[in-house]
């Protein structure tokens, strides 16, 4: 099975909030999640608390081998945490 660090959309129409989980490659974009891992919120206006992370379970994920997506790996790398 290959995990993947990827966005999980939620939220209303043009009001998108998105949780990052850790997910089998071959489940859905809002399919079933291995773990929940944080969240983001690009219309909140608050810099601050527009991204969320649970740096140690994404590290782990990461030591273990799972692939970010693009959008997440920017995040991450925006965050300070490493990938490869």
């Amino acid at each position: 099975m290959s995990v993947r660090l990827r966005l999980k959309r939620l939220g209303r129409t043009h009001r998108s909030f998105f949780r990052l989980a850790a997910m089998d490659s071959r489940s859905p974009r809002d399919g079933r999640v291995l773990e929940e891992l944080g969240y983001y919120d690009p219309a909140n206006k608050n810099k601050d608390q527009q991204l969320k992370l649970n740096e140690e379970r994404i590290k782990y994920w990461l030591g273990v081998g799972a692939d970010p997506s693009e959008t997440v790996a920017k995040l991450l790398k925006k965050q300070g945490i490493a990938v490869r």
